[in-house]
């Protein structure tokens, strides 16, 4: 089956599932659920609308604590199970009376996923003294459940506004009633039960002051369709250099007491991350939801609320001034001619931190990026009235081969039989690599020869095709390009940072049992010697792009290789 085929499946499923009844329409001034949520199908198909969590909370919390204990999550499964036999489905994530979730390619042949290693608090490292999101550590997160039926516990609350409360443990630390559920859209939906997902992790569910090192939110991702597991780390810490943008490293997620797996530790964007890179915690923040078909490129609309309200997801509760305020921001990026676009846009815009944003999404060829998907991206509107745009999704990218958009990898991850050779260009965390892309879906292509001027003629991509219309802009994002290439990519700086993060994860990676990739791959495609196109390395992305960008390879899949000044 093709990439786009599983898109589609994909969003089907995810459409079908929002069906269920208790899905709420929010207002502008409302405040928006805890957990984050997944785009819907809006207008046109499988698009740009944002869905809101189905709402039992407040129906079930008998004892006004703000979370269900036990017994008000059984009374919560029942009225959902009921809802969704009178809808006709059985529920998020499940197909069938047997719950099995088949959604992923060859999900009818997977086999069930081995228990992984028993792990006890006493016996890990700790690191007290060491920042959270640290990549030079790896540190061990215990999640003990009062319940064993804890995962279809959380498969039946995805998508909701309840959380399943656990006791974590971290660095040798207890914090009781935690609030933990699913989370993501292609990382959820083609990952069956039994294998790692990823996670939300509310310190503050039941203490609205609880926090660790200062934060109040975790988010634990499985690195579905990487295989070397680092991409959201590795672009976090290169992208800081110049960008505001979501702090990450690695840890280890111990489950009652079962090892479950390395996972990539992603900040929050919430008030800690912009009092920490804007210096305040006022201000109006955005996520732009991604889906195939992503419409929240910063195009004008008109002047009417609801195109924006479907398309772009408020975080903070600022109301209507907020909503005027970026309706004002896509009419100036749009309506402005290029001679003047500078000085009428400078104001409401962080243009070079645009700019910024724009290139590292290219040159590292973030699969879920906006040159792809025009969503998927964060948006922070500052106490002066200028947006900021913060890279939101991160988890595809240095990827050698073209990647549409989409719900995550065309082979999905099912690596197949120990010693089985894998299909022909290596599946999705397969021993082929977890790196290797299907079919161009997406415009210039993607991999190490995507276009830096790629969308140009794209309205769906208002930020590119209107800034970089403009010669003074483009010349500078040019620039910002090439010194990515020549910096970021230049191999000699970037392979001892993944040969660090290689020897961290190593072992932590042969002990997976329920990861969805093998040690094998792991080790393929993080190897510092790798120069194989097929095994699509890591090493094989920073050369080739770098060659490719800076001039000194032929361009085979682009229309031009490399960046002339002039050009």
């Amino acid at each position: 089956m093709k990439h786009t085929s599983h898109t589609v499946l994909a969003a089907m499923l995810l459409a079908a599932f929002l069906a269920t009844p208790g899905v709420h329409a929010q207002s502008p001034d409302a405040q928006p659920p805890r957990r984050e949520s997944t785009a819907r199908v809006g207008p046109g198909g499988f698009g740009p609308m944002r869905r809101e969590d189905i709402q039992l909370l407040d129906t079930h919390d008998r004892n006004g604590d703000g979370w269900l204990n036990a017994d008000e999550r059984q009374a919560a499964r029942a009225d959902l199970a009921q809802r969704r036999a009178e809808q006709g489905t059985s529920g998020p994530g499940r197909r069938g009376p047997g719950g099995g979730q088949r959604f992923g390619p060859r999900g009818q042949d997977r086999e069930p996923a081995s228990p992984g290693p028993r792990v006890d608090p006493r016996d890990v490292a700790i690191h007290p003294d060491t920042p959270l999101y640290d990549d030079s550590v790896l540190r061990t997160i215990f999640l003990n459940f009062e319940s064993d039926d804890w995962e279809a516990e959380l498969q039946d609350f995805y998508g909701t506004d309840v959380e399943v409360p656990a006791t974590m443990i971290v660095d040798g630390v207890s914090y009781p009633n935690v609030g933990v559920g699913f989370r993501g859209a292609s990382s959820y939906f083609m990952i069956p039960p039994g294998y790692k997902r990823s996670l939300n992790v509310s310190l503050d569910m039941a203490d609205d002051d609880r926090r660790l090192d200062g934060y109040r939110t975790l988010n634990l991702l499985n690195c579905n369709g990487d295989a070397s597991m680092m991409s959201a780390v590795l672009y976090s810490a290169l992208a800081s250099q110049h960008l505001a943008v979501p702090r990450a490293n690695f840890v280890r997620v111990v489950i009652n007491g079962e090892y479950w797996g390395v996972y990539a530790s992603v900040q929050q964007f919430d008030r800690v991350f912009t009092e920490q890179h804007f210096g305040s915690s006022r201000g109006t923040r955005w996520k732009v939801p991604g889906s195939p078909g992503g419409d929240g490129g910063l195009g004008y609309l008109g002047e009417d609320l609801e195109p924006y309200e479907s398309r772009y997801d408020m975080k903070s509760s600022d109301g209507r001034a907020a909503w005027l305020a970026l309706i004002n921001l896509c009419r100036v990026l749009n309506q402005t001619p290029p001679e003047r676009l500078v000085e009428e846009l400078e104001p409401v815009l962080d243009i070079d931190g645009a700019l910024w944003f724009l290139a590292y999404d290219v040159v590292f060829a973030n699969s879920d990026g906006y040159w792809t998907r025009a969503s998927d991206y964060s948006m922070f509107c500052d106490t002066d009235g200028r947006f900021h745009l913060i890279p939101h999704d991160m988890n595809e990218a240095f990827q050698v081969r073209a990647h549409g958009p989409g719900f995550g990898g065309p082979d999905g991850f099912a690596p197949p039989p120990d010693g089985a050779a894998p299909p022909p260009g290596g599946p999705a965390g397969g021993p082929g690599g977890g790196r290797n892309r299907g079919p161009r879906a997406g415009p210039g292509g993607g991999g190490v020869t995507l276009d830096p001027l790629v969308g140009l003629d794209d309205d769906r991509m208002a930020l590119r095709s209107r800034l970089l219309a403009v010669p003074e802009l483009r010349e500078r994002y040019l620039a910002h390009v090439r010194e990515i290439a020549e910096v970021d990519l230049d191999w000699d700086r970037l392979g001892p940072r993944i040969e660090r993060y290689r020897n961290l994860l190593e072992s932590s990676v042969a002990e997976q049992t329920r990861g969805l990739s093998s040690h094998d791959a792991f080790m393929r495609v993080t190897g510092p010697d790798a120069t194989d196109a097929d095994a699509g390395s890591l090493r094989e992305f920073a050369l080739r792009r770098r060659a490719f960008l800076l001039g000194e390879e032929p361009a085979s899949n682009a229309r031009t290789g490399g960046i002339a000044p002039n050009r």
